[in-house]
């Protein structure tokens, strides 16, 4: 069953190919739909707040962070503290199932915090992106849009800046092993494999440099990328986007065909049981189905988040 955050809500529907969505969260514009090991149930991050569900989102609770607009969360690899990214730009933790909060201010303690900000969110900046890796339980990742790469070493409390040689206009971090990271971003697609303290840019010769989301199964990087940022979306050709795979970490970028091209722009990814899955900005659902991508399901709206349950 696929769990699809879209720009109107969370939609539910069944595969293999994932037509005839059903509402089931009616919560305005989903960031994010995710679930994580030690956890029970989805959580979902939307502008209206943070939800959960564990009947595999017949209904939802809204956990009562103290901002609104809730962007991204993170279930620890312990299972023990449950943190959410919001705007402006403020991470908040509880340690009780999402009963209470407190915040986390070392992150606003950061050299770079003032700078955080783009007129396009209101002269502001959001925790976009968290990610943690069960090798490094106490670390914690966090993207910011606008405001780079940031880590902490002691859950949340102290932070270093890891955005020297990365485009601060972050708007996901794949965690793909304790110091292993792929950041995707306005202006690139960006590797570390030493937390941060160094960056390389694996887009470079590509013409779409405006990245949402990367994603890794079985060995191979998935990575979609538009020409520009998503007012430039409209016209005959759409976001003029383009898919990438990559079978040795980024070091090499293909272009490869899929439906929709080139109107429309991949912006989620998830794992169906070793199928990938994932969603574009129009509402359209792709399947990687041997050696192509193929149509899945379409929703009513677009597709900023995937998630198997």
């Amino acid at each position: 069953m696929l769990l699809a955050g879209t720009y109107d809500g969370v939609y539910r529907a069944d595969g293999p190919r994932f037509d005839s969505p059903e509402q089931v969260l009616d919560a305005g514009r989903v960031m994010r739909v995710r679930q994580f090991d030690g956890w029970d149930g989805v959580f979902a991050t939307t502008k209206s707040g943070l939800y959960r569900s564990t009947d595999g989102g017949d209904s939802w609770t809204e956990l009562g962070v103290p901002r609104e607009e809730v962007y991204s969360v993170l279930g620890d690899p312990a299972g023990k503290r449950l943190y959410a990214g919001t705007h402006p730009a403020h991470l908040y933790v509880s340690e009780d199932d999402g009963a209470t909060w407190r915040e986390l201010s070392g992150l606003q303690d950061l050299p770079s915090r003032d700078r955080w900000h783009t007129p396009r969110h209101r002269d502001e900046a959001h925790v976009r992106s968290l990610g943690a890796h069960p090798d490094a339980p106490d670390r914690v990742v966090a993207g910011v849009e606008v405001g780079g790469v940031h880590v902490s070493d002691d859950r949340g409390d102290t932070w270093t800046e890891r955005r020297s040689g990365v485009h601060d206009d972050v708007h996901h971090v794949l965690v793909r092993g304790p110091n292993h990271y792929v950041a995707s971003c306005g202006g690139g697609l960006y590797r570390t494999r030493d937390a941060g303290e160094t960056w390389i840019r694996l887009d470079d010769g590509a013409d779409h440099t405006y990245f949402r989301e990367a994603f890794a199964l079985d060995g191979t990087l998935y990575a979609a990328a538009a020409r520009s940022s998503p007012g430039t979306w409209q016209g005959e050709r759409g976001a003029d986007a383009a898919l990438f795979e990559s079978d040795n970490d980024g070091d090499t970028l293909e272009a490869v065909p899929y439906p929709g091209q080139p109107e429309e722009v991949v912006l989620s990814w998830t794992d169906d049981d070793g199928r990938v899955v994932a969603g574009t900005n129009d509402g359209g659902v792709i399947l990687r189905a041997s050696s192509e991508w193929v149509v899945g399901g379409r929703m009513p709206a677009g597709v900023a988040s995937l998630c198997v349950v």
